[in-house]
């Protein structure tokens, strides 16, 4: 239905898709990825098993549901993507603790093979391509593609609640648009 002169505008902004964001797969990688490493190389009773889950599942969560909320609250949507790199964080130190802990190779700036694991990270978006690798990785080289995905995440986070601020700034919240199209439609119909 297209918009005339005489129609007002509707309020509400067009609903978000977690999939159409670039952080997006490579949180639902970092499921998978973290699934498999904490069942392949952290013991059954170790309590970090369930955190390091919980942390990973609750970003994938938070994105979803920001998504969703972002309908109708910027606030709820910023909020929620906020938590989804907080959640972010908090798998990164498990993930650094674990290679601290066990005197494995965190893979920095100046180690020989971050920069193809980078690139890798940032050209495939698919999670199920990371899938068919996790099995043919070790403890260590799993642990430091996990951590690549993650400060990946985090910057396009950090880049997309700028985005979202701006949007806000620009057009406003849910309540503003709503006032805003009511005030419309009754010019409208006042004419």
């Amino acid at each position: 239905m297209s918009s005339t002169p005489n129609t007002p505008k509707g309020f509400l902004p067009r609903e978000s898709t977690p999939e159409k964001l670039l952080f997006y797969p490579k949180t639902v990688a970092l499921v998978d990825i973290t699934y498999y490493f904490i069942n392949h190389y952290l013991d059954v009773k170790d309590r970090t098993r369930d955190q390091m889950l919980q942390a990973a599942r609750s970003a994938k969560q938070n994105i979803i549901e920001g998504a969703a909320d972002g309908l109708t609250s910027s606030k709820m949507e910023l909020s929620l993507t906020n938590c989804a790199k907080g959640s972010l964080r908090e798998l990164q130190g498990d993930y650094e603790d674990y290679l601290r802990t066990r005197n494995l190779a965190f893979w920095g700036k100046n180690h020989p093979r971050t920069p193809a694991l980078s690139l890798f990270c940032r050209n495939i978006r698919k999670p199920e391509d990371y899938t068919l690798l996790i099995s043919k990785m070790n403890d260590e080289e799993l642990a430091n593609m996990s951590l690549t995905l993650i400060h990946q995440s985090v910057a396009l986070i950090r880049n997309y609640i700028a985005m979202l601020e701006q949007r806000f700034l620009k057009h406003g919240g849910i309540s503003e648009n709503m006032s805003r199209a009511r005030r419309d439609n009754l010019n409208i119909h006042s004419n």
